[in-house]
């Protein structure tokens, strides 16, 4: 039997001070997702290192080594096209909400199928009755408890 191919990323919880979380928009074949900034981490690179990385591409955000507060893998062959599933880390990033500005270009973002950055706040994803999905889509709910009960001791497995 193969080993499996899962894809490794890093993303973040971007929190302004309004508890307000910035999402990106992926369109993508199967529809539009809005995901937490972030991606995969690299040969060779650490999970904290790809999501330095990701922020200062995607949104132009400078961060230490923010807690790390939710992880999800997910083996699903299809999940993700060319892989057989996922493991995610999440960590939380508190700053001022700011305008999404980051190294990469348009093209660069559209060539991730990046189409647009926003500001949700929790209740307004709940309220949300348009076709795109959000993801994982346990999100209002583990935001929720974030929000209520802190930074976790250890990582919050999360579902789909």
């Amino acid at each position: 039997m193969s080993e499996l191919r899962l894809r490794h990323s890093a993303r973040a919880i971007v929190l302004d001070e309004r508890d307000s979380i910035l999402l990106c928009r992926f369109d993508v074949p199967e529809g539009a997702m809005w995901a937490t900034p972030g991606g995969g981490v690299e040969a060779g690179e650490t999970v904290i290192a790809a999501l330095r990385r990701e922020l200062r591409e995607e949104v132009g955000l400078e961060v230490d080594t923010p807690p790390h507060v939710w992880h999800r893998q997910i083996v699903a062959p299809g999940h993700m096209r060319g892989f057989d599933g996922v493991v995610e880390d999440y960590f939380l990033v508190r700053t001022t909400a700011f305008e999404p500005n980051g190294a990469l270009s348009a093209a660069e973002l559209a060539a991730e199928n990046i189409a647009e950055f926003r500001w949700w706040r929790w209740a307004e994803i709940t309220a949300y009755r348009g076709p795109d999905l959000f993801a994982p889509r346990c999100l209002v709910r583990a935001l929720i408890d974030l929000l209520r009960d802190g930074v976790p001791a250890h990582p919050v497995e999360l579902g789909w």
